[in-house]
C-alpha cells in the first residue's frame, strides 16, 4: 500500500462489469487485459472464460507497476453449474447443514472457472410476498436467516480462504431492502431503529461473525439516507459495534443513483458520498475515479482512500490470489458430477412442502400415489419446462440441459411401473386461450389421477419482478377448474418463487405440493416424493396469505390493544362488539398456511412440555461475564411417531415475552431441529433459552433481557404446539 500512488490505490475501488462495455482481453487498448496493466480495475464481473480471465490476470500481475491480482466475481446464489432449488427453497429445507454443502460444491464449481467472490448469500429479511427479491433468501423470520446466513458463508469460504476451492462470500443487500414500501423493488424504507436492530441487522451479524469477506450495500433510502451513502449502518453499526475488517461493495449501479434519490447532484458527490459513508468498490459505474481529484482537492482523505484500499487488498491477500492468481484451463465437464446431482436431489426433495393432502376416492390420501392408480393425467404448463426449473439468478453456466423436468422423470417411473401416462399442457404460465383446456380435461377423465403442474415462471419472481397480484398467472386457475370438474383427484404441483395467494384455488386441490424452482433434480426429486420414495418434510419460511391486502404478512407481528380473538371474522362485523377490532371487514386476520408449516405423509405428536426451572434472573443473565452466566433454562417435549412410514420432524421452539418495557412479537422462533422417526418411534427434543434467545433491544435501546413471563411453545409450526410459562426476575 505504502509503494500506491493514489491512481493505483483508487483502482482498487473500482469494479467493472465484463459483460457490459468494454470488449473483453486482446482487444487493444480498450481491453480488460489493458485496464488492468494499467492498474485501473480492482475486479471484474460476469466473466467466466478461463483464458479470458488468465488473459487479464496475467496483464495485472505481469504488467501492472506492483502486480496486484484481479478479484473475479459472479452471482452465484444457487449453484454454479449444479443448480439447487432457489435459495427461499434451500431455507424451507430448514436444514442449515445441507445448505452449507450446497455452498460448498458451488465454491468448488466457480472457484475452478476462475471465480473466486460470490455476490451471495442474500440475507434480507422479506414479510411481503409482493416483492420478487423474496425467492432470494430465507423468508421473514432473523433466526432463521440467521442460521442459513452463517450455513451459506462457511460453506463458500470453508475451512480455509485461501484453498483454491473457496471463494470469498459477500452478504447483501445491506440493509433493509426486503422491506421495500408496497413490495416494490428499489422503493424506500422507514422503520424505527428497533425494528432495524431486532429483524433485519441480526442475519448480517450472523454472516459477518462467520467469517463474511464482503457485504454489498443496498439500493434502496432507509430512513430518507440511501442505504449507500449510510454512515450510521456502513460505519457505526458495521465497522464501530460489529469489528468488520472486510470490504463494502455496492450494489450493481448503486452509487450513480444517489443523485436520483436527490442527495448527489453530480457523480463527483455521489461518490464522495457513498466512499465517506462506507462503500469500499464501487461496482460498474465507475464513479470512484472521480475519488483521485477529490483526494488531491481535500474533499476526500488520501487516508480514506489508503484504508478502502487496504481492505480490498486485505480480502485478495486472505483469498492467496497473490501467490497463486491463474485458473487451470482445463475442459469443462460435460455432465455434472454424480454426487453433486445426489445431493441437489436431495435437497430438492427436503424443500418440497406439502399444504394439502386430502382423501381421494378411495379414501386415502391423494399422497403419496397408491397402486391402485394405473392412469395418471399431467397437465399444466410447468411440466416439461426444463428452463423454468432452474429459476431466478441461475449463472451462465447453468443449462437447461442438465434439468430433468417432472414429465421425463414421470414417463420413465411409469413405463417402469407399467403406468399409463397422458400428456396435455393446457395452457402456457401467463396465457389467456382456452384452446388447449378440452385436450386437458379429455386427459383427466380418463385418468385415476391427476397431477398439474402449475405456478410462475422462473423469471417471474427475482430483481424487478414485483407483483400486485398474487393469484396464478395468467388463466392457470380456470384451467384448474376445468379440470377439476371432471371428477378426479387432482394434486398440484406448485412452482413459486414466493407466497402465491391460492384461497379460490385450494378447494379446487385434492392435494398441493408446493416444490419452488427445484434446480436441476427437480424431476426425480418430485417423482420420488409423489410416489413415496421420499416423505416431505420441507417447511414453511414465509407465510402464504388469504388475500393480497393481507400484505405484508408475517407470523413475528405485534400484538394489537384490540385483538381480534375470539371473534367471528367470517362474516362482516354487525354490531359494535364485533367491529371494533384490529380485524377485516371482509377476510379472516388469519394466514391460508402460517409460517414453519408443511404436512407429511405420516403423523407426529408432541407430549407436555418440561422445563429444567419456571424462574431466570435477568440481572445474573445481563451481568455475569459469559462464561459465567447462570445456566441457560432446558425446555423439551417427546415427539413421537404416530404413522405407518418413517418421516422427518421439523420441530420448533417459540417464545412470547409479556410484561415488558416494549410490546414483544405475539411469538418468536428460538430454536429448531429436524428428527427423523421410525413408525412408532419418539424422540425428546431440547432446546435452550439463554441471554442470546431471550435479549431484545428495549426501550433504552440496549440489547438486554428484562423481568418477563414467557411463553414457550414447542409443536410442528407457529400457530401450534405444546406450551408452558416461566419468569424472568429482576
Amino acid at each position: 500500500l505504502k509503494q500506491m500512488t493514489l491512481e493505483e490505490k483508487v483502482g482498487q475501488l473500482i469494479q467493472r462489469d465484463a459483460g457490459g462495455g468494454l470488449t473483453g482481453p486482446g482487444r487493444g487498448g480498450s481491453g480488460w487485459d489493458a485496464l488492468a496493466a494499467r492498474g485501473e480495475v480492482g475486479s471484474l464481473f460476469n466473466l467466466t472464460n478461463p483464458p479470458w480471465i488468465n488473459a487479464v490476470q496475467k496483464a495485472a500481475v505481469e504488467k501492472s507497476r506492483l502486480h496486484v491480482p484481479v478479484l473475479f466475481g459472479l452471482d452465484v446464489i444457487h449453484g454454479f453449474r449444479t443448480t439447487f432449488p432457489v435459495p427461499l427453497g434451500m431455507a424451507a429445507t430448514w436444514d442449515p447443514e445441507i445448505v452449507e454443502r450446497a455452498a460448498r460444491i458451488a465454491a468448488r464449481e466457480a472457484s475452478a472457472a476462475g471465480i473466486r467472490w460470490t455476490f451471495s448469500p442474500m440475507v434480507d429479511i422479506a414479510r411481503d410476498a409482493r416483492w420478487g427479491r423474496i425467492v432470494e433468501g430465507a423468508g421473514e423470520d432473523p433466526y432463521l436467516g440467521a442460521s442459513i446466513a452463517r450455513s451459506y458463508v462457511r460453506g463458500y469460504e470453508g475451512a480455509r480462504l485461501d484453498a483454491p476451492d473457496s471463494i470469498a462470500a459477500c452478504a447483501k443487500h445491506y440493509v433493509a431492502y426486503g422491506a421495500a414500501e408496497g413490495g416494490r423493488d428499489y422503493n424506500t424504507v422507514d422503520m424505527s431503529e428497533r425494528a432495524l436492530r431486532q429483524v433485519y441487522l441480526p442475519p448480517f451479524k450472523a454472516a459477518v461473525d462467520a467469517g463474511a469477506a464482503t457485504l454489498m450495500s443496498a439500493f434502496n433510502a432507509l430512513n430518507e439516507v440511501p442505504a449507500s451513502a449510510n454512515a450510521f449502518t456502513l460505519t457505526e453499526v458495521l465497522r464501530n459495534e460489529w469489528k468488520f475488517r472486510g470490504f463494502v461493495v455496492s450494489d450493481y449501479g448503486a452509487i450513480r443513483e444517489l443523485s436520483p434519490h436527490g442527495i448527489a447532484l453530480d457523480p463527483a458527490t455521489a461518490a464522495r458520498k457513498a466512499f465517506l459513508a462506507g462503500v469500499d468498490m464501487d461496482m460498474e459505474d465507475g464513479l470512484y475515479s472521480n475519488l483521485v481529484e477529490l483526494a488531491r482537492s481535500g474533499a476526500v482523505p488520501e487516508a480514506a482512500i489508503d484504508e478502502g484500499a487496504r481492505r480490498i487488498l486485505r480480502v485478495k491477500f486472505a483469498l492467496g490470489l497473490f501467490d497463486h492468481p491463474y485458473v487451470e484451463e482445463a475442459p469443462r465437464p460435460a455432465t455434472v458430477k454424480a454426487e453433486y446431482r445426489e445431493l441437489a436431489r436431495k435437497a430438492a426433495e427436503e424443500s418440497f412442502v406439502l399444504l394439502k393432502n386430502d382423501p381421494a376416492s378411495n379414501g386415502a390420501p391423494a399422497l403419496p400415489i397408491g397402486r391402485n392408480v394405473r392412469t395418471i393425467a399431467l397437465i399444466g404448463p410447468l411440466a416439461d419446462s426444463a428452463r423454468d426449473m432452474l429459476g431466478s439468478w441461475s449463472t451462465s453456466e447453468s443449462s437447461p440441459k442438465d434439468v430433468v423436468t417432472l414429465r421425463a422423470a414421470l414417463a420413465e417411473r411409469c413405463a417402469s411401473d407399467q403406468l399409463k401416462l397422458l400428456y396435455a399442457p393446457g395452457t402456457t404460465v401467463r396465457g389467456e386461450s382456452e384452446s388447449g383446456f378440452a385436450e386437458a380435461v379429455d386427459a383427466a377423465r380418463q385418468a385415476d389421477l391427476v397431477l398439474m403442474a402449475l405456478g410462475e415462471e422462473g423469471t417471474m419472481s427475482g430483481e424487478a419482478n414485483s407483483r400486485t397480484r398474487l393469484d396464478l398467472p395468467g388463466n392457470q386457475e380456470q384451467l384448474l377448474s376445468a379440470v377439476a370438474a371432471a371428477g378426479k383427484p387432482v394434486v398440484v404441483v406448485l412452482f413459486s418463487g414466493r407466497p402465491l395467494m391460492l384461497t379460490s384455488a385450494l378447494p379446487h386441490m385434492t392435494a398441493l405440493l408446493l416444490v419452488w424452482f427445484p434446480g436441476i433434480e427437480a424431476g426425480p426429486a418430485m417423482v420420488r416424493t409423489l410416489f413415496g420414495d421420499a416423505n416431505p418434510s420441507g417447511r414453511l419460511t414465509v407465510t402464504f396469505p388469504r388475500a393480497v391486502g393481507q400484505e405484508p404478512l408475517y407470523y413475528n407481528a405485534l400484538n394489537t390493544g384490540r385483538p381480534a380473538e375470539g371473534i367471528d371474522l367470517t362474516h362482516p362485523p354487525r354490531n359494535a362488539g364485533e367491529r371494533y377490532h384490529s380485524r377485516y371487514i371482509d377476510e379472516l386476520n388469519t394466514p391460508l398456511f402460517p409460517f414453519g408449516y408443511g404436512l407429511s405423509y405420516t403423523r407426529f405428536t408432541y407430549s407436555p412440555l418440561t422445563l429444567s426451572a419456571t424462574r431466570l434472573s435477568a440481572r445474573a443473565l445481563n451481568s455475569a461475564p459469559s462464561g459465567e452466566r447462570p445456566a441457560p433454562l432446558r425446555v423439551s417435549a417427546e415427539v413421537k411417531n404416530t404413522g405407518d412410514r418413517a418421516g422427518e420432524e421439523v420441530v420448533q421452539l417459540y417464545i412470547r415475552e409479556r410484561g415488558t418495557s416494549v410490546a414483544r412479537p405475539v411469538r418468536e422462533l428460538k430454536g429448531f431441529e429436524r428428527v427423523h422417526l421410525g413408525p412408532g418411534e419418539s424422540e425428546r427434543v431440547e432446546f435452550t433459552l439463554g441471554r442470546e434467545e431471550l435479549k431484545f433491544w428495549n426501550i433504552d435501546m440496549k440489547d438486554v433481557v428484562e423481568p418477563a413471563m414467557v411463553t414457550v411453545w414447542i409443536g410442528p409450526n407457529s400457530a401450534e404446539g405444546s406450551e408452558a410459562e416461566f419468569e424472568i426476575t429482576e
